[in-house]
């Protein structure tokens, strides 16, 4: 029998009101039945949000340096389970097990850097106008923070919201993705061994046309953190906006690599292969567009071929396998649906645009890795975000045109430029329309202390990691203390 997984609402784990369940199975081999989880109802999620609310009064109290002690343990207990946290999740989500043990790093990453914020989480004092009398502005916790988060990295994003949540004082509810509520279940099982308080942290697992909207819609959540599409992202901004909620959405990309004819081509092509196809070309910061100069796209794009029809498909728990799965039937569907596409909009598929089913892959969501080239910047393939491992190879004549047709799109979360030319990385660093440039490097491999997050469809301004996301969980107080033992009147005394 399947184990029966349960949400986790006020210190307990719980089981769903309706006794629902969904299933959850492994994306390489469907018939390996992970468990059935709670297929959560509005009940379910008033309870977390309620248990929650009694926290926050208490939770708030704890001073900073100590909630970063917890979020410390958290991290230590993370690096003492990250290989077994690392081995179920590639089950429970199929990318290889080199990229599950990254995932769990940047959760431990994140633990540890949190935690010193803890000692510092600064506020600001400056000089008052008006004699004996001092200024300052402080941070201090928003409330009860909904947490929704996506399947393809789902110990890292929920990481990247929880703790730094937790340490500005925030209570929280998560959501996790329904393809991945698993690694959801390790996760709160270290918090919990750690010794989060009752009711800081709590976890309903189910579908977001329910579980996610209930929590956006819950008059009693003050913030909502999002991960996902940004039509999702657009439907939640609206509905927050009727409450005045904040929200932070980290939304799609259709991130570029430039090539120019100075680059490393050997480095480019390496770099190419690794965000285009690492996690099945399943991130939001996947290279998705070869932007290639016109004299090195032939020799470029011979190499690529080369090199990516070597790349080793399987089950991401052998050592060996390069690429997983993609995430479940409907992502495939959805990969299969843009290769007609580039095919009648007039792209040439050089290799790829199939199932992948030998062997063993007969029994999962697997796909071939896919390139196309004669792909104009108009073209979908080339616009829309598809989120598998899909390369569309786009030339150009010079730097002004590649930046021009980088920029060219709806999103920008991530770019790439591959140069010797300092003055070419430069103008690149300044011109391009991302949140994240990399310079001889490739559109994925953020760290955890700088901000990430992108402009334009990609988000709605907030960064998440680094400094910054505590802006988002943190409200300022500007706060003036007079000692001058008379009323003063701003503007108003201090004027000749």
């Amino acid at each position: 029998m399947s184990d029966l997984f349960k949400n986790y609402i006020d210190g307990k784990w719980v089981a769903g009101v309706s006794a629902k369940t969904f299933e959850n199975r492994n994306p390489a081999n469907r018939n390996d039945l992970i468990g059935l989880f709670p297929a959560s109802d509005v009940t379910d999620v008033d309870a977390a949000v309620q248990a929650a609310k009694r926290a926050f009064p208490s939770w708030r109290l704890v001073p900073a340096p100590k909630r970063g002690e917890l979020i410390y343990r958290v991290g230590e207990l993370l690096r003492k389970n990250k290989e077994d946290i690392a081995r179920s999740m590639t089950r429970e989500m199929g990318k290889i097990l080199k990229e599950t043990r990254g995932d769990v790093q940047e959760g431990i990453d994140t633990a540890f850097y949190v935690a010193g914020e803890g000692r510092r989480l600064f506020g600001e004092t400056t000089p008052a106008e008006l004699p004996n009398k001092f200024a300052m502005c402080v941070r201090v916790p928003i409330g009860v923070c909904a947490l929704i988060t996506p399947w393809n990295f789902p110990m890292a994003i929920p990481t990247w919201k929880m703790f730094p949540a937790l340490l500005c004082g925030n209570t929280v509810v998560l959501k996790p993705a329904e393809d991945t509520p698993h690694t959801a279940v390790r996760l709160v099982e270290i918090l919990q061994e750690a010794g989060v308080p009752t009711g800081v942290v709590n976890l309903v697992h189910g579908r977001g046309e329910e579980v996610g909207a209930a929590l956006v819609r819950h008059r009693d959540v003050q913030l909502v953190s999002f991960t996902g599409s940004a039509a999702v992202g657009r439907e939640i901004a609206s509905a927050s906006g009727q409450d005045l909620k904040r929200v932070s959405l980290e939304l799609g990309g259709k991130n570029g690599q430039i090539v120019m004819e100075d680059a490393d081509l050997e480095l480019a092509v390496e770099g190419a292969l690794w965000g285009a196809f690492g996690t099945t070309g399943q991130r939001c910061t996947a290279t998705s567009r070869l932007i290639v100069h016109h004299e090195v796209a032939k020799q470029v794009t011979d190499m690529l071929v080369a090199r990516a029809e070597k790349i080793k498909i399987g089950d991401g728990l052998d050592e060996e396998v390069e690429m997983g799965p993609l995430i479940n039937q409907a992502a495939r569907e959805k990969v299969l649906k843009y290769i007609d596409i580039g095919k009648q909009e007039g792209a040439r598929l050089l290799m790829g645009g199939s199932v992948y089913a030998a062997g063993s892959c007969a029994n999962g969501y697997f796909f071939q890795p896919t390139i196309f080239d004669q792909v104009t910047p108009s073209m979908r393939i080339a616009q829309e975000e598809i989120f598998g491992p899909m390369l569309a190879i786009i030339k150009i004549k010079n730097f002004e045109e590649a930046i021009d047709v980088l920029n060219g799109t709806a999103y920008g979360l991530s770019s790439s430029i591959y140069t010797r030319d300092v003055g070419r990385a430069f103008r690149a660093m300044r011109d391009i329309e991302a949140g994240i440039t990399y310079v001889n490097g490739p559109t994925i491999g953020a760290e955890v202390h700088l901000p990430f997050g992108g402009v334009k469809d990609t988000g709605n301004g907030h960064r998440e990691a680094g400094t910054t996301v505590y802006d988002i969980f943190t409200e300022w107080k500007s706060i003036y203390v007079d000692y001058s033992g008379k009323l003063q009147k701003a503007q108003i005394d201090n004027a000749e």
